[in-house]
């Protein structure tokens, strides 16, 4: 289902701005959701690593047959692969920095993550870290909105999906390290709120330019999602689910994939 505006230029563009901001508030309400239940349900950790399991699935099939096509088709092989490639990175390096800072952790539901009186400036780093994780996951959003003129509720949907599980599994590793629902809660209010401001800075950036740049973007936008899973969501879903981890990351591609097809 598509939802595209039909209006002069200028009220048109504007429009589109303010769908591509309510769709990332949307999508980013997901970590709010999740870690509101994850502070104040008590979810064994199997069922968390099988919930990042499913999202990291949702996650690769969404990178792998939405952006990634959509930005080689838009700017060719070698401004899809540079973007890919200097997308991974650069979240790799600012990932880096960031554990050196206590964040490493910051996707684990266990006891991993440091308390601040463990780590000083950890709180803030986990924070950093959450942001990270999350904003190239809503500018594609502004992105998609961008190359098809309208906002497809699959993308909506797949990006609703995986963020529930990442606030679910932060927010438990949070509690457990002696942070205060306050802190929690705030942290993931306001990296709903950036996320859309992130999907509207998607869409306003780039209006009217080269396509190779969208290209480009959305590619970088796919090289740090693919980057974060493989730092972030899939560890956690291994130290739990063990065995059960290959499968149920395929029956998340599946859902994403039939989505896709149906939609």
């Amino acid at each position: 289902m598509m939802f595209a505006p039909t209006m002069s230029m200028p009220a048109a563009a504007e429009s589109g701005a303010l769908h591509a901001a309510l769709w990332g508030l949307l999508a980013g309400s997901a970590l709010v959701l999740g870690a509101a239940i994850g502070w104040f349900v008590r979810v064994p950790t199997r069922a968390i690593a099988a919930i990042m399991a499913f999202g990291s699935g949702v996650l690769i099939s969404a990178l792998s047959f939405e952006l990634m096509d959509e930005a080689y088709r838009a700017g060719g092989f070698w401004a899809c692969a540079g973007g890919f490639l200097g997308g991974a990175a650069l979240f790799t390096l600012a990932s880096w920095l960031l554990a050196r800072r206590g964040a490493k952790h910051r996707k684990r539901s266990g006891e991993q993550q440091p308390s601040e009186a463990q780590h000083e400036g950890s709180g803030l780093a986990i924070a950093l870290g959450a942001l990270l994780d999350g904003i190239p996951e809503s500018m594609v959003i502004g992105l998609s909105l961008l190359q098809g003129g309208a906002v497809s509720t699959v993308a909506v949907v797949a990006i609703f999906l995986s963020n529930l599980p990442e606030g679910l599994s932060s927010a438990t590793g949070m509690k457990r390290a002696n942070r205060s629902a306050r802190y929690v809660l705030g942290v993931w209010v306001v990296i709903a709120a950036l996320s859309s401001v992130a999907s509207w800075v998607g869409y306003v950036a780039f209006g009217g330019v080269s396509p190779h740049v969208v290209s480009a973007v959305m590619a970088v936008a796919a090289g740090a999602i693919l980057a974060m899973l493989v730092d972030t969501m899939i560890p956690e879903a291994f130290e739990e689910a063990h065995g059960l981890t290959g499968i149920i990351t395929v029956a998340g591609f599946l859902t994403r994939f039939g989505l896709s097809k149906l939609g």
